[in-house]
């Protein structure tokens, strides 16, 4: 017999954020609870409003399943004495087993015998195991929690009700006090208690009191009713999942209503309305069927359609209020001229130990330039990239921006445009913020991608330098997320480079460092943070994990590289001579690892014809390396293999004479700094 298993959580409104992954969380820890009792159970439905947490698990058996397990003990040397007796040991185990030591059998491992005992653990009544649910409840972690009274237990909101049934009886548990009960509540205004008879029922015992408890059910719902709302207006609403995620996890009987607002508001650049509405009152906007904005606004109450028109009345008073503001915002930033607002960026602080946004903008401006020269810019669009560089944080200071944070650099590039600048100009102001997350849009203009990578940039020198640099999970100034924006930016643009000539340039004529040991650090450090940025887009692309260590390892700085790299690395790994390969490359690299620099290889020592043929596909290497793809400088690397055995079968390196010693390792050396440029290859696992 089987019966259906009904958690639900009643809670103060838990944030919309947080809605789904909690009782999410919540589906997972039962289900593993349920597997790790040997509970067998069938399909699972999740719940969740903003009031509620609740899981339905079906087919739930009433009965833990009976096992047969086999317990080792003692080896079988300790478990029997001279005469063949059962030790101490080996009774003390059976005892502790619950079987008499006639039921001890012994097993080898390893050509060691071990005594075992074969115990039967009967399974018990499931509904017993369930009064251990609120211990899985208390285990769940949520990344903002509260404790309330005057218990210290923290939890994501205050608990007011708890269910936990099986079938249609009440499992006796209670958590944090609350006892756990057949009573859920129904919408807070239009419900009110909801009396569940079974926990099959649960779902239509909320809907009779108002409360849709499946996420899905809500959004599809809204969506049919934005649909009747486009076909009896003619009407587009521009889907948008992040904020129809964001409704479905506010309210618990959802219904639609369209609203309007003054049309002299659509003076107002679209940016600006559509923050207004969405960003603060979650209201989706409406187009035309050409996609223009049209002075309409779709809202999503939590309850039924009775008293809409005041509804509607209420929000579009909100709502006026909000575009009246941003309108007055508008018109006096309009009047602002950009050079006045740069100037006031003098007085901003970016940070109180690093100096005013003025500064920063002023780093990102010569940081900007050093790139152009390596990325290749032409003089006209150094130009526009300085000339963006020298005002791109101006729309800080502007009203809108200050009362709509959210619309920086969307505000720069309008603003920009109306004061005359050139297009370039402007979209690198908008482009200078992207990416926004690790898979975000990257900046798609040439001038937007080099500003972007400055203005990133500039953060983690400045930071580094005052050894403001991440810790564990602690990261109070994203430079893991503007490192993964320049590693983003710098791959999407095919751009190769030394990042550590960028550093070691801007460290000196930017940043003021002069002392040698201190721009050493410095850089490693910066190589080494950006180097593991890397590697998480090597992991997304798959990359195992041999070679990214490797990758980490070598001696390049170059990003695009590094990236190319592993890529071509890991499509050689199933090649048949593979193994060969990199065991002939990484043992050159050991027995040179030494050696320092410079590689100074005597031609009139090299004494057999496999050293000098080894020392000739050096200068080979030497000649097609800078110019070489990365599928050609491994194909280079590969056709060296004939030529490291050959000079390994007929040379003692190690020999007692220290010149031709030397000698000998230099010329390893010689051959394999580029190895290692490729990768670490001691780092490759062959097997």
């Amino acid at each position: 017999m089987t019966e259906t298993l009904l958690v639900e959580i009643g809670l103060e409104e838990v944030p919309a954020r947080f809605v789904r992954s909690s009782s999410e969380q919540l589906q997972e820890r039962l289900t593993r609870f349920l597997k790790e009792n040997r509970i067998k159970f069938g399909e699972v439905q999740v719940f969740a409003t903003p009031r509620r947490l609740a899981v339905q698990i079906k087919d739930v058996a009433e009965k833990q399943e009976d096992i047969i397990e086999n317990a080792k003990g003692p080896a079988k040397k300790n478990a029997l004495d001279a005469d063949g007796n059962w030790t101490k040991a080996a009774q003390g185990f059976a005892r502790g087993q619950g079987v008499s030591t006639e039921d001890l059998y012994f097993e080898s491992i390893k050509d060691v015998e071990y005594v075992y005992a074969k115990k039967e653990i009967t399974g018990i009544a499931v509904a017993e195991v369930l009064k251990a649910i609120p211990e899985v409840v208390g285990a769940m972690n949520f990344p903002v929690s509260m404790h309330w009274g005057k218990t210290t237990f923290e939890f994501i909101r205050p608990v007011h009700w708890f269910v936990v049934m099986f079938g249609s009886d009440v499992v006796p548990c209670s958590f944090l006090g609350v006892k756990a009960d057949n009573i859920s509540r129904g919408h807070r205004f239009l419900g009110q208690d909801a009396i569940i008879d079974h926990a099959d029922n649960y779902a239509e015992k909320l809907q009779e009191q108002f409360v849709i408890a499946n996420l899905e059910e809500r959004k599809e719902m809204i969506q049919k009713q934005f649909v009747v709302l486009e076909q009896e207006n003619g009407w587009i609403i521009p889907e948008d999942d992040t904020l129809m995620e964001e409704v479905v996890s506010l309210v618990e009987y959802p219904t639609a209503f369209a609203g309007d607002f003054d049309e002299r508001y659509l003076e107002l650049p679209e940016e600006v309305l559509i923050t207004s509405m969405k960003g603060h009152q979650r209201y989706f906007e409406v187009t035309d069927q050409t996609g223009k904005l049209l002075p309409y606004f779709i809202g999503v109450r939590n309850g039924d359609a009775n008293h809409i028109e005041n509804v509607k009345k209420g929000n579009r008073k909100v709502l006026t209020a909000r575009l009246e503001d941003a309108l007055f915002f508008y018109e006096e930033d309009k009047k602002m001229a950009i050079a006045s607002a740069v100037d006031k960026l003098a007085s901003v602080s970016f940070h109180a130990k690093i100096g005013s946004l003025a500064q920063k903008m002023a780093n990102t401006a010569q940081l900007s330039q050093i790139i152009a020269e390596m990325v290749g810019l032409d003089e006209e669009q150094k130009e526009m990239l300085q000339r963006a560089a020298n005002i791109y944080k101006f729309d800080l200071v502007s009203n809108m921006v200050s009362e709509f944070p959210e619309l920086q650099g969307a505000m720069g590039e309008k603003y920009a445009l109306m004061a005359g600048e050139k297009p370039e100009v402007a979209v690198a102001i908008r482009e200078h913020y992207l990416p926004l997350s690790s898979d975000g849009a990257v900046p798609q203009s040439l001038i937007g991608s080099i500003l972007a990578i400055s203005d990133k940039f500039d953060s983690v020198i400045s930071f580094f330098k005052q050894g403001m640099i991440p810790t564990g999970s602690n990261d109070p100034y994203a430079l893991r997320r503007q490192t993964m924006g320049i590693v983003q930016i710098i791959e999407a643009n095919g751009w190769s480079f030394s990042f550590g000539e960028v550093l070691d340039n801007a460290l000196r004529s930017i940043y003021g460092l002069s002392d040698g040991a201190q721009i050493t650090n410095l850089k490693e450090e910066i190589v080494a943070f950006t180097k593991s940025r890397v590697l998480q887009k090597l992991q997304a692309y798959g990359i195992s994990h041999d070679i990214q260590d490797a990758i980490l390892h070598a001696n390049n700085d170059d990003i695009m590289m590094t990236v190319k790299q592993a890529q071509t690395l890991s499509e050689h790994q199933s090649d048949a001579d593979y193994k060969d390969v990199i065991e002939a490359l990484a043992r050159v690299v050991n027995i040179s690892q030494k050696v320092m620099p410079p590689y100074e290889v005597k031609v009139e020592l090299l004494e057999t014809s496999s050293e000098k043929n080894l020392y000739t596909q050096g200068n080979h290497l030497a000649t097609v390396w800078d110019s070489a793809t990365v599928e050609e400088a491994y194909q280079a690397l590969r056709d060296l293999v004939p030529y490291i055995t050959a000079y390994f079968d007929e040379n003692m390196v190690m020999v007692e004479d220290i010149s031709l010693r030397e000698n000998r390792l230099n010329t390893l050396a010689y051959v394999g700094q580029y190895i290692l440029q490729m990768a670490d290859v001691r780092k490759l696992i062959t097997k």
